[in-house]
């Protein structure tokens, strides 16, 4: 297979043919005659998730709209269309949605099987928005899933890890479109979330703070704003001690501003402020390695206490970390199940052989706050250890045995991770 390796160069894959289809009709044929097959998005996981000893499918030619029901404020697309690409069309068509990423350049179906999310206090994970899908099972036949339906396995259907199938259509819910600007203080001493976290991170639609940790304290502090008649005036000057920033910056430092979303307060389109960086441009570093952990939004100062105490085996290897909010939710394999969250980001130089001593070492001082780990990221912690942090985990396996009897969406993450039956 020719590019055989994910979006950051760390991972590649072992399937040996990929297949680009153009039409449903097709990838009918090809799940039916294959004994194993994935689902390849835009290669943005970490490790083996969407990894298959047989092929690989890339939906990338069925990134249509379908169709925007605006009576029902609905939208249904073809699950390889990329979040930059409908955001377009929604604003266009005077829609939105409620969260975004901070990357616009992932599918949207790749997003919302892992749970991938934005930040905001209120706002759920991306997967939050799904409506309905329709999933391609191993026989080649077509299921769907919705939330008009009683049985409500829709919520363990939307987090699948690609389990169930070939999802190749999602409709998602919308909402009225809407402006926003974006401010950036520097210099937040953690002390200030002590008694301050909620006021600080209700302060906005999004917020998210960065850090190197090479002190206590955070070196950003970006404010995405939703400008309505209450809240369109131009923030002050300081914010819990930090001081706003009067040039652009990129989380990151030492790196240019060029690929960032605008800042400095101009008001822009939703799209064009929730995720930090720029469609057209190189997210991120390019060149890294990532790892995020959840955990419940009430241990999170302490957790963050936590970080604190090992951030000198942190720092040495990290470009950067966030740390973002997001609201709890009903999905059976999401890490914010039943738990309002806050997530610790990782964005690694690209050393593996280093960063994996370092991964257990976050994993240990945690695990008192019951940390789960982002399912498409790295992270080093025992199967049995994950399988006891999700209460779903039976039922979820009961659908993957009902879809894929035979395991041809399976793979040795799912195997390890999912299936395997660890002694208690």
């Amino acid at each position: 297979m020719e590019n055989n390796q994910n979006w950051a160069g760390n991972y590649k894959y072992s399937a040996l043919e990929l297949h680009v289809p153009e039409s449903v009709g097709q990838v009918q044929e090809l799940v039916a005659r294959s004994s194993r097959i994935k689902v390849l998005g835009t290669r943005h996981s970490f490790n083996g998730i969407a990894d298959s000893t047989g092929s690989l499918l890339s939906l990338q030619k069925l990134n249509r709209v379908i169709v925007l029901d605006q009576t029902n404020n609905k939208v249904t697309v073809e699950a390889g269309i990329r979040y930059g690409e409908l955001c377009q069309y929604l604003h266009s068509n005077g829609y939105a949605l409620h969260n975004l990423a901070s990357l616009p350049h992932i599918t949207i179906a790749g997003a919302c099987a892992t749970a991938t999310h934005g930040s905001g206090n209120r706002n759920g994970n991306l997967a939050t928005a799904v409506h309905s899908m329709e999933v391609i099972k191993a026989d080649g036949e077509t299921v769907a899933f919705s939330r008009e339906q009683e049985s409500g396995v829709i919520d363990g259907a939307i987090v699948g890890l690609g389990g169930l199938g070939v999802v190749t259509k999602i409709t998602l819910d919308v909402i009225p479109t809407f402006q926003m600007s974006q401010y950036v203080y520097d210099n937040l001493s953690l002390l200030q979330l002590k008694d301050h976290f909620e006021e600080i991170f209700s302060s906005a639609y999004s917020v998210s703070l960065f850090t190197d940790w090479k002190k206590a304290s955070f070196n950003q502090v970006w404010l995405k704003q939703k400008i309505t008649a209450q809240a369109s005036a131009q923030l002050g000057p300081e914010f819990f001690g930090a001081t706003r920033a009067s040039t652009n910056r990129h989380p990151i430092p030492g790196h240019g501003s060029e690929n960032c979303s605008e800042q400095l307060g101009i008001a822009g389109p939703w799209y064009e402020r929730m995720p930090h960086f720029r469609m057209d441009f190189t997210p991120s570093a390019g060149n890294e390695l990532q790892s995020e952990y959840f955990v419940p939004r009430q241990d999170a100062y302490h957790a963050l206490c936590a970080l604190d105490q090992i951030r000198e085996h942190i720092s040495p290897l990290l470009l950067v970390s966030e740390v973002r909010t997001i609201a709890e939710d009903n999905l059976w394999m999401s890490p914010c199940y039943k738990q309002d969250s806050v997530a610790f980001h990782f964005t690694w130089k690209a050393d593996w052989d280093a960063v994996q001593l370092v991964l257990p070492i976050i994993e240990k001082v945690l695990e008192p706050f019951h940390v789960r780990p982002h399912w498409a990221k790295l992270f080093t912690m025992p199967s049995a250890k994950l399988q006891s942090l999700y209460e779903k985990l039976p039922d979820f396996q009961g659908l993957l045995r009902q879809f894929d009897p035979k395991g041809k969406f399976s793979n040795a993450f799912l195997e390890e991770y999912i299936m395997k039956k660890n002694i208690t």
